[in-house]
């Protein structure tokens, strides 16, 4: 009985909060953890990042190496990108193969990425048929205190604007700048006492229900939208978050951009 209850506490506990406007760190509804991105910070990757989001902290590296096309893309090459989260993150995690919420996590942020086209794999091509670039993104946590999908997504499309073709190690040319023409932003919103917030906290996803994750474009274009959890929201609450996520990917990019 003792699993169960602490959660059990714990939604009582948001609810209360959440009638007076308030959470368990004092943030505002809609207010962000401090947030800091840093590049380059793997040496023997060819690009990489490292996102902090008050206690959440997070690092992608990218690596390439040589694939052939596949049969019905004979022009294309390709972008994979990989999630891992270790005991090391939070006791709440455990070793052994990837777990469904680490696959989960991987495939929301290789679908942001992907969907939004900012890597060309038609530029990936080295020789039609024959040869052509994978670019393999690779994430790991370091610290998980909650929204480890926003400091992933983060850290992804960072680490891939950092990256560098590495052509002359393969000794097929020089090496280039990975082409990353867009800059996918991801936001995170939680429903946590009866209402939304932004980037919630790890004790706020225990006590929480759904989620939903936005990935937006430099141009606000939708570049995915993916609902986590059971649950339902209403066309009012999306209003609310979507114009958030607007400005809050803003900001984001900016950062990004340096």
């Amino acid at each position: 009985m003792s699993v169960p209850l602490v959660p059990k506490l714990l939604r009582a506990h948001l609810a209360d909060l959440a009638l007076n406007d308030s959470r368990l760190d004092d943030r505002g509804q809609w207010d962000a953890r401090d947030t800091k991105l840093e590049t380059g910070i793997l040496a023997r990757a060819e690009g990489s990042a490292k996102v902090t989001m008050g206690d959440t902290i997070v690092l992608a590296g990218v690596k390439f190496q040589i694939m052939t096309p596949y049969p019905d893309r004979p022009n294309q090459g390709g972008l994979m990108c990989s999630c891992e989260v270790r005991p090391i993150a939070g006791r709440h995690w455990e070793a052994g193969p990837p777990s469904p919420q680490s696959i989960e996590l991987g495939r929301v942020v290789d679908r942001g990425i992907r969907e939004s086209g900012c890597i060309d794999v038609d530029e990936l091509c080295i020789i039609p048929g024959e040869k052509a670039w994978q670019v393999i993104l690779d994430l790991h946590a370091i610290s998980d205190d909650g929204n480890l999908f926003d400091a992933f997504a983060l850290a992804g499309i960072a680490a891939l604007r950092d990256a560098t073709i590495p052509a002359e190690r393969f000794e097929i040319g020089e090496d280039t700048p990975l082409k990353v023409s867009k800059t996918p932003i991801m936001c995170s919103y939680h429903k946590v006492g009866g209402r939304f917030v932004y980037d919630a906290s790890y004790r706020e996803e225990l006590g929480g229900d759904e989620r939903i994750h936005i990935t937006l474009g430099d141009d606000d274009h939708v570049h995915s939208l993916q609902k986590g959890l059971k649950g339902i929201f209403t066309a009012e609450e999306f209003d609310e978050i979507m114009e958030h996520a607007k400005a809050r990917c803003a900001e984001l990019r900016e950062i990004v951009n340096g």
